[in-house]
């Protein structure tokens, strides 16, 4: 069963669209989170409510905010299999960054049926990629926005729409450094420097925000 922070009609969208073989239940009061807490089964995070960082369609609020990944196995006895939860760094990408390989995780909930005791919790696992570190993708988050303002890869609804990948940032990347280095060759160093001292002072604001909103727990 999956378990999303968001209202039942876009559990019931993403299950259908993503053609998922298990339930999704949607839990904006955080209901479930709060219940696995209690049990000491698993203590999931979540983020504040940004409107997914200045996003203002209503399906991308959160009034009660969002969880954080977090997977938890437990048997009919109540026997705890598997636990893992995301905890939200800059090096993880606040969350968004890779998840636990679903072979590991399995190889992980059979080693644990034969034994006694609750399985600790995870806080090494075999992850599905690397993820980009922080400043590279804030480079990306720039690109996104032109280099004047970052701005964040939208959520899209369905699966007609394709999600713009950081990655395709990177011919933007390459345009801005080479706009850069052609300028430093062609003018004076004092416009150069005059220039680039006004692309900080554009563009810090917008740095300082997103890596504000963006959760870190130390």
């Amino acid at each position: 069963m999956g378990v999303t922070s968001e209202p039942q009609y876009l559990a019931d969208e993403a299950e259908q669209d993503w053609e998922l073989n298990f339930k999704v239940v949607g839990d904006p009061h955080q209901e479930i989170r709060h219940a696995l807490k209690e049990k000491n089964w698993l203590d999931v995070y979540s983020n504040d409510n940004w409107q997914h960082f200045g996003n203002d369609r209503d399906w991308t609020r959160h009034p009660n905010g969002y969880y954080q990944p977090a997977i938890v196995a437990i048997s009919k006895e109540g026997k705890i299999l598997y636990r893992w939860r995301c905890v939200p760094r800059y090096s993880n990408l606040s969350g968004a960054g890779a998840r636990p390989a679903a072979d590991y995780v399995w190889q992980q909930i059979q080693a644990h049926i034969e034994t006694s005791g609750d399985a600790i919790l995870d806080e090494d696992p075999e992850m599905t990629s690397k993820d980009f570190p922080w400043p590279v993708f804030l480079m990306f988050l720039l690109a996104h926005g032109w280099f004047i303002k970052p701005r964040v890869f939208p959520l899209e609804r369905g699966t007609g729409s394709k999600w713009r990948h950081p990655k395709k940032m990177i011919p933007r990347l390459i345009g801005f450094a080479s706009a850069w280095i052609a300028a430093a060759a062609a003018l004076p160093l004092h416009w150069f420097l005059m220039g680039a001292a006004l692309w900080v002072v554009i563009a810090t604001p917008g740095i300082i925000d997103i890596h504000r909103k963006f959760q870190h727990i130390r």
